[in-house]
């Protein structure tokens, strides 16, 4: 599959009062046609300062960005303002005008494309029965809860027949059972429109539920790239690290000198690892954590154990861990 976004050492640096301030450092990444790419870092990382120079609404100090094989930085403006069609965003807050109702915000971008009225109106109501919300054409933003509005967001870029989609945290204001009402939104139009989209997240469970590959940034700096599913089972980088242990910070208190973090699939899942670990080295295994998830489709899980006092056994559990293709790291490192 080629790639429809490319970045090539891109840097951004921002110049105020007190100096300058380095938000991207040499980022360099593709995306793939047709995939759901996930931007995951913690504030202040560069997530939305990349999101942004993806379509040039931030244009980059060094580097190139190429989309659809075009170089962004080489349009002209009536050119770039055409790409720009082509590269739909939502954001966390929704952008919706408060007094339009939900089938005029819809065909709002329609109205500047010059479509028809009855053309724009037509495709806005098919639009909102995509995003399930056919009996809202005539609410008004105030009288929707927030998933509502995100619907009516997605609705409307889509109304454009964007390649591209951007996310800009764009299920951060939203509660869980909503967020995963939007994420498998998103999924689907993925897979039947074929559009590729890009996440933009502090949340990892965010990234593990609806993305395929994930780039992690950590103050400016691309710090890992790679399959979501290598990212859960044995991330390589401090920040990656800490994003996956990010709903563990209260490891280290845990009683216990040498703890680790044991990665499984769904060939081991159902494996009575630990049952033989006991038996095999007569000696009990305390499990602190353990759950399983699904990963881009495929069953993954995960458990934090206290391993024995006895240093020779613990080393002998871990290589039994390894021996059995279980992903096994300590993590007394980096879960504080």
């Amino acid at each position: 599959m080629e790639p429809i976004i490319e970045l090539t050492h891109v840097s951004k640096t921002f110049h105020a009062q007190n100096g300058e301030v380095e938000a991207l450092r040499d980022i360099s990444l593709s995306i793939e046609k047709g995939d759901i790419f996930g931007i995951i870092g913690l504030s202040g990382a560069g997530k939305s300062t990349l999101v942004r120079c993806l379509n040039l609404l931030e244009k980059p100090t060094d580097g190139e960005v190429v989309v659809n094989g075009n170089s962004l930085m080489s349009l002209s403006n009536k050119q770039l303002r055409k790409e720009r069609q082509r590269i739909g965003m939502i954001f966390q807050h929704f952008n919706l005008l408060m007094q339009r109702t939900v089938l005029d915000n819809i065909c709002f971008p329609l109205e500047i494309a010059g479509v028809k009225k009855s053309e724009a109106r037509k495709r806005a109501l098919e639009l909102l029965e995509v995003v399930d919300l056919s009996e809202k054409a005539k609410a008004y933003p105030a009288q929707l809860s927030g998933g509502q509005k995100q619907r009516v967001a997605i609705a409307r870029v889509l109304a454009t027949d964007p390649e591209i989609l951007l996310c800009d945290e764009a299920t951060s204001a939203l509660d869980p059972q909503t967020t995963k009402s939007i994420l498998s939104l998103l999924k689907e139009i993925n897979e039947k429109r074929g559009i590729t989209i890009v996440v933009i997240t502090h949340e990892m469970a965010v990234v593990q539920e609806i993305c395929s590959h994930v780039a992690v940034l950590d103050h400016g700096n691309l710090m890992e790239t790679g399959t979501v599913e290598d990212l859960f089972r044995k991330p390589k980088t401090d920040a990656a690290k800490r994003l996956v242990l990010s709903g563990f910070a209260h490891i280290g208190e845990m009683k216990g000198d040498r703890k680790v973090r044991v990665t499984f699939d769904g060939h081991t899942a159902f494996e009575p690892i630990i049952g033989n670990i006991i038996l095999e080295y007569k000696t009990p295994i305390n499990i602190l954590y353990a759950d399983t998830k699904t990963i881009n489709g495929n069953a993954e899980g995960e458990m934090i154990l206290q391993l024995p006092q006895n240093g020779e056994i613990a080393d002998k559990i871990v290589t039994y861990f390894k021996e059995k293709n279980l992903g096994v790291e300590e993590v007394d490192d980096y879960a504080r």
